[in-house]
């Protein structure tokens, strides 16, 4: 048993002070009291912890290196994604494995407690497969283990080059699959999760309409009947145009239409929609994943959450490329990309909710946990005890009390508020850092120099 004292915590209650929250054997919450004790560890604000439930860690390594202009006046999304083709031919599997260490551990110290990552780097250089199919995926497991990450993963099944069935070429063939050779991936994956934390889980990734055929979504679905799901969707136009001309509707109505998405699927990005595609996306009570930092670093544009979640709809945030990994940024990024476009301030709130931090706090903090499919996003009796803790002497929210802490840390702060993280009553985050801090990153370190020198 381990009980931590908050002089604050934010509970599905509301906020309570004076509390201490009990967390047994099993990693779960086991009592939430206000008593008086000797306790484990004494906090200024606990909160529930999210989960980041969309990365691509590999692109950690290449962060900065796709910001000059390329050949062409016009730089966008197709452009950066040539950089990281020509990244992905140096990378190994001991390579991949550091740098999922490196991107967990940073998740963490900002106040993460769990991470998707959506996983689909499978194969050697030009499609080679390793003796161990899933070979790069046991090394994202390794590092999940090393940092006490709280893990889903979800193995991207990639079929195809383009919707007019292309075959893969360059980069790409390190990710594509047949649907035999992904069963047989994904059975590997099962086999490698046996004996691992209770709370790490399994799902599946479609990479998109252009990279998977008809059949290929269908299985999909087959391969996780429990979920999660997760696919990207409509990330950039000139894929919305695609899709329209090769399957006759936009992605996500088509996926709304052809598919049975419900509260098993994260529909990623889903940046470019109609109104009516909004309205459908909310009610099927699937999660829309946001990466706002990595979405604005490639121009990809500006995801209508104003009328998605006044929808009721189900929101969540993740780093995406990893280009920063920086929790209050995501949440900030969401709200101002709203203000800019509607030219007004506070949009993201409620009538029950004024404060635009609590509800884009507690908004991602369940929708994150439904992507993962993981029992947390709340501190409750029974749900696993993802907790953050923030230094209320730090300047940002010293002498603050209630909502007013989770407005001043996503709109004013950095992360270097959070003090201490439990994942799953996992204590890795100490005093702001992690607890293999120093050798994860000298690890890291020298495995970059390496490959930019390779570069």
């Amino acid at each position: 048993m381990t009980m931590i004292a908050a002089k604050q915590a934010l509970t599905p209650d509301g906020w309570r002070k004076d509390v201490v929250v009990d967390i047994g054997d099993d990693g779960r919450i086991s009592s939430i009291d206000a008593r008086s004790c000797d306790a484990d560890h004494t906090v200024g604000v606990l909160l529930p912890a999210l989960s980041n439930l969309h990365s691509h860690s590999f692109q950690r390594a290449m962060a900065g290196l796709a910001e000059r202009r390329g050949p062409n006046a016009h730089d966008d999304f197709w452009t950066w994604r040539k950089v990281m083709y020509r990244f992905l031919e140096v990378l190994s599997p001991d390579d991949i494995g550091d740098i999922a260490a490196l991107v967990q551990m940073e998740m963490l110290e900002a106040g993460y407690a769990a991470q998707a990552e959506f996983h689909y780097v499978h194969h050697g250089q030009n499609g080679a497969h390793y003796a161990q199919i899933d070979e790069t995926a046991q090394r994202h497991i390794e590092a999940a283990k090393l940092t006490g990450i709280g893990y889903t993963h979800l193995p991207v099944l990639y079929m195809q080059g383009g919707l007019d069935g292309r075959a893969l070429e360059g980069g790409q063939r390190r990710f594509g699959c047949s649907l035999d050779d992904f069963s047989a991936l994904y059975d590997a994956n099962k086999l490698s999760l046996i004996g691992a934390p209770d709370d790490y889980r399994l799902g599946v990734a479609p990479h998109s309409l252009r990279a998977v055929t008809k059949a290929g979504l269908e299985a999909s679905a087959d391969f996780a009947p429990d979920g999660p799901i997760h696919i990207h969707a409509a990330e950039q136009l000139g894929e919305v145009r695609d899709v329209q001309e090769a399957l006759g509707a936009r992605p996500v109505r088509w996926l709304l239409d052809n598919l049975p998405v419900d509260n098993r699927w994260c529909l990623i990005h889903a940046t470019h929609l109609d109104e009516a595609e909004v309205d459908d996306f909310a009610a099927s009570k699937a999660v829309a994943g946001l990466c706002p930092i990595t979405e604005a670093n490639l121009g990809d544009g500006i995801f209508n959450a104003s009328r998605f979640m006044e929808a009721d709809g189900a929101i969540g945030v993740g780093s995406d490329s990893n280009v920063k990994i920086a929790l209050s940024e995501e949440l900030r990024m969401l709200e101002v990309s709203q203000r800019l476009r509607d030219k007004r301030r506070v949009v993201l709130t409620s009538e029950k909710t004024p404060s635009n931090g609590r509800l884009l706090y507690e908004k991602a903090a369940l929708g994150g946990a439904q992507a993962l499919g993981r029992d947390s996003g709340a501190i409750k009796v029974g749900a696993f005890a993802d907790l953050v803790a923030l230094d209320d002497e730090h300047i940002a929210i010293a002498g603050l009390e209630d909502d007013f802490i989770l407005d001043s840390w996503i709109f004013v702060c950095t992360d270097d508020l959070v003090s201490d993280v439990w994942s799953a009553g996992r204590h890795v985050v100490r005093q702001g850092r992690h607890i293999a801090h120093d050798a994860i990153t000298e690890t890291y370190k020298k495995t970059i120099k390496r490959l930019r020198q390779d570069l």
